[in-house]
C-alpha cells in the first residue's frame, strides 16, 4: 500500500483552508456521492457519542483525508456496508489494545499498525491535540472521538484502496 506523505497532507489543507463556504458545501456534497456509505458512517458519531460539536470537525477531516489520498495518487473505490461490517469487529480490537496498552509509543504503533498511513494518523494527533490559532482547542473528549473516528475512516479508505491494486 502506498502511504500517504506529510506533502500531500499540506498541499490537501492548504486547499480546503482557503475554500469559500459555498466551495466547501459543494465539495461535501461530491464527496458525498463518491463515498455516500462512508460519509454517513463518519456522521453517524456525533449521535453515538452524543457530541454534536464533532459534526463539524468530522466534515473537515473527511475532506482532509479523501483529498490527501487524492494528492498522494492513491485510488478508492466505494465503501460498502460489507465492508464496513468486516472492518468493525477488528477495529474494536484493536481500540481495545489502543486503550490497554502500558504506554503511548505501543498504543501509536497499534494504531499506525491497524491503518497503515502514519503521516495521515500523525496529523490527526497534531490536529486534535493542538491549539488553533485563534487560541481554541477542542475538549479531550471530543479530541478522542475525532481521532478515533478519523482512524477509522483512513482504514476503510485503505481498505477500499485495496480493491482498485
Amino acid at each position: 500500500m502506498k502511504h500517504i506523505q506529510v506533502d500531500h497532507i499540506e498541499k490537501a489543507t492548504q486547499w480546503i483552508d482557503n475554500v469559500d463556504d459555498e466551495q466547501f458545501e459543494a465539495a461535501i456534497s461530491a464527496l458525498s456521492e463518491k463515498q455516500p456509505i462512508l460519509l454517513d458512517y463518519v456522521l453517524a458519531a456525533p449521535s453515538e457519542y452524543e457530541n454534536d460539536a464533532l459534526e463539524g470537525y468530522l466534515l473537515y477531516y473527511y475532506w482532509v483525508i479523501n483529498e490527501s489520498y487524492v494528492h498522494a495518487g492513491i485510488p478508492t473505490t466505494m465503501v460498502t456496508e460489507e465492508m464496513i461490517e468486516a472492518f468493525e469487529q477488528p477495529f474494536e480490537d484493536m481500540l481495545e489494545d489502543y486503550f490497554g496498552a502500558e504506554d503511548d509509543d505501543q498504543a501509536t504503533e497499534r494504531m499506525e499498525e491497524f491503518c497503515d498511513q502514519p503521516e495521515l494518523l500523525k496529523f490527526m494527533s497534531i490536529e486534535v491535540s493542538t491549539e488553533d490559532e485563534d487560541g481554541t482547542s477542542m475538549d479531550d473528549e471530543t479530541a478522542t472521538q475525532l481521532y478515533i473516528t478519523c482512524a477509522a475512516m483512513i482504514a476503510l479508505l485503505n481498505e477500499s484502496a485495496k480493491v482498485t491494486a
